[in-house]
């Protein structure tokens, strides 16, 4: 039975994929390495990430990359709204004309220079896209930190982008810990390169992001925070009390007095902290974290 549905889907790639690249030579789009541009063109994995985002007829949903609209056409028959940002010019063209429906709207512009609050007009949304490798967690972060952050966020990534965001203690990165301070992230599945096209040399995944609507901290306890963060990856090799001396120019006896008092062993690596434990340090630290009491 795997071998029969195997063979089912490569001739269903192989009828699809010839129409997709017909498709872009003939709106002029030529597939960009730079922007990260692969075409989701599989539809079984469109109807499986709409699936994960359990989206309803009342919600709002910004997509990001929408390239070829066949992910925007699914978010669209199970939405309310569907507000879909393309970055490319002529696919923007081709989606304003080829989509026709009703409730979806297509914003021509760069994700990363929008003020999400004034796209999503202040309501509630949820972000759902296939998102270009190249900037890929660059706009994770620019949702996560927005001051008006989607109730979810349901995005394909590089698998191995994906497998950063959702690590653990000892694996940490500063990816990893920024979007755990706002959201719970998991990976509903993996996707192969004959999903796209032209087809990458990476593997992808659908990760799902629960975000909090109200992250452990703000203002400038949350930027102290980010700062011990990067503070401590700064320099990956040295132990924690080393790196944050060094990046904080503090005396290394006061960085060890304040990691102690949070519980936090100073001959420790950065990448073996869990979010709570660099909230413990921040606490320990303060507000401010370079001062000297």
């Amino acid at each position: 039975m795997r071998r029969r549905e195997r063979s089912r889907q490569r001739r269903e790639r192989e009828r699809t994929e010839p129409t997709f690249r017909d498709l872009l030579e003939e709106i002029g789009v030529r597939p960009s390495k730079a922007l990260g541009q692969n075409f989701l063109h599989d539809t079984r994995i469109v109807q499986r990430i709409a699936e994960v985002a359990d989206l309803g007829p009342d919600d709002l949903v910004v997509e990001v990359g929408p390239g070829l609209g066949i992910l925007t056409r699914e978010l669209a028959r199970r939405a309310g709204t569907v507000i879909a940002v393309e970055l490319d010019t002529r696919l923007a063209d081709h989606l304003r004309e080829s989509l026709e429906l009703e409730n979806v709207r297509i914003v021509e512009g760069d994700i990363l220079d929008l003020n999400l609050a004034e796209l999503a007009g202040k309501r509630p949304y949820h972000v759902v896209a296939n998102l270009p490798y190249s900037v890929a967690a660059a706009v994770i972060e620019h949702v996560l930190e927005s001051d008006h952050r989607p109730g979810r966020m349901v995005v394909m990534v590089q698998r191995e982008v994906a497998e950063r965001i959702v690590a653990r203690p000892p694996e940490m990165s500063v990816l990893a810990v920024a979007v755990q301070f706002y959201a719970v992230p998991r990976i509903a599945f993996r996707v192969g390169p004959g999903a796209f096209v032209p087809r990458p040399r990476v593997d992808s995944a659908v990760l799902r992001l629960d975000i909090n609507p109200n992250p452990p901290l703000s203002g400038a306890e949350r930027a102290a925070f980010f700062t011990l963060v990067r503070a401590g990856f700064s320099q990956r090799r040295k132990r924690l009390a080393n790196a944050l001396a060094d990046a904080l120019d503090l005396p290394k006896s006061v960085v060890g007095e304040r990691l102690t008092a949070a519980g936090i062993d100073p001959d420790r690596r950065a990448e073996t902290l869990s979010v709570e434990e660099w909230l413990a340090m921040q606490r320990s630290f303060g507000a401010h974290p370079s001062e000297v009491d």
